[in-house]
């Protein structure tokens, strides 16, 4: 079989779905049988290098992806076979089409916030996905989701049928579990910073844990900066954003968000929605306790893992927040469900599942994979 993977979102700054796009790459790549995957890149300035991934070929288009986008969006031209691709199946990593010619098409589905919220996207984002989601989701040959979750919206909110789908969950990444560190470090917040995170509330919960903690650690965000800072200083209150107390740390390599999970105290994700939630995820497989929002996703991922609370509730997120400051033990025994919980996601599994789900796509066409 051979596998066409838009990895264009892995190109640069991986975020989410940047991750989900390069571990299950890698995870098809290493497969033992003789599916053969091609990564595909398209950009103007910015190249993808060959062995970006082991066992995986490289289609790097020099075409600029604003317009490429476009063109794919609205008009379904050009088909990918133009671009000098040959594959059986075209997996975009987006919920619109890649437009092909012969493949199989697949689009993935990770969260449908853009639906209800569009004024809070990117204006790509903005200008095509409410409008043109549901169509390409149903003409689409499969619908990659990750999370059942998201598997009951993208039945309900785009019409797509369970058996053109596939749950593929992200998996853990091959971290150790950490040692606890001597006295509690800073309270984490880890993702791009955009209006889904719901940063508002759970800056204002911050402060209201610091009105009765005083010697609370600083809350740290890292992540890129979607948002516009000035406004968000001046709906909180300048003054309360002492850079001594809240932090933005913008972006972070691999390597430096491992650093921060081993020196924090907790994750705090307090998001309006999650189609997953990787940073959950990536905590509790090195022992780091979990306080999210009790919506979306996050109770499906975290199970009885992490602590789940209306983080709209500026008290409630401050008393769980504070719960875990004090209470030793806590950590201890939240740290120990979450890396139990942790190891039930595993790349190569959902790889294994999403290979079948192609093969069944495939055979529903009348093509043997």
């Amino acid at each position: 079989m051979r596998i066409l993977v838009d990895y264009r979102p892995a190109l640069r700054q991986r975020t989410g779905v940047g991750e989900y796009a390069h571990h299950l790459a890698s995870a098809l790549a290493r497969r033992p049988d003789q599916t053969q995957v091609t990564l595909f890149s398209s950009s103007w300035k910015d190249r993808l290098p060959e062995g970006t991934v082991a066992n995986a070929a490289t289609l790097d288009a020099r075409v600029p992806v604003s317009i490429l986008n476009f063109t794919w969006h609205r008009l379904g031209w050009p088909p990918v076979e133009n671009l000098g691709a040959e594959a059986d199946v075209v997996w975009s990593l987006h919920p619109l089409l890649i437009p092909s010619r012969h493949a199989v098409q697949a689009v993935t589905v990770h969260d449908l916030y853009f639906l209800d919220h569009p004024e809070a996207t990117e204006r790509e984002v903005r200008r095509d996905y409410p409008a043109l989601a549901a169509l390409h989701a149903r003409r689409a040959a499969l619908v990659v989701v990750n999370s059942q979750y998201t598997a009951g919206l993208a039945e309900t909110r785009l019409g797509v049928s369970s058996e053109r789908m596939a749950i593929c969950y992200p998996g853990a990444p091959a971290w150790r579990v950490r040692e606890e560190p001597l006295a509690p470090g800073p309270i984490l917040h880890i993702g791009t910073i955009e209006p889904r995170k719901n940063v508002d509330a759970l800056i204002r919960g911050y402060l209201t844990l610091v009105s009765a903690v005083p010697d609370a650690p600083p809350l740290v965000f890292a992540g890129r900066m979607a948002l516009d800072e000035a406004a968000l200083r001046q709906r909180i209150g300048e003054a309360a954003l002492d850079p001594n107390r809240v932090r933005f740390v913008g972006y972070v390599s691999e390597e430096e968000r491992l650093r921060l999970f081993r020196e924090a105290s907790m994750l705090v994700i307090a998001s309006a929605d999650e189609g997953f939630g990787l940073p959950a995820l990536e905590a509790m497989t090195i022992g780091l306790p979990v306080i999210a929002a009790n919506r979306g996703s996050l109770p499906e991922v975290l199970g009885t893992a992490g602590i789940l609370v209306d983080a709209d509730d500026r008290s409630r997120l401050a008393e769980a927040m504070q719960r875990l400051l004090v209470d030793p033990a806590l950590r201890r025994q939240q740290a120990a469900k979450g890396v139990s919980r942790a190891s039930d996601f595993n790349w190569d599994a959902s790889a294994d599942r999403l290979h079948s789900a192609f093969a069944a796509a495939l055979v529903r066409r009348g093509v043997r994979g």
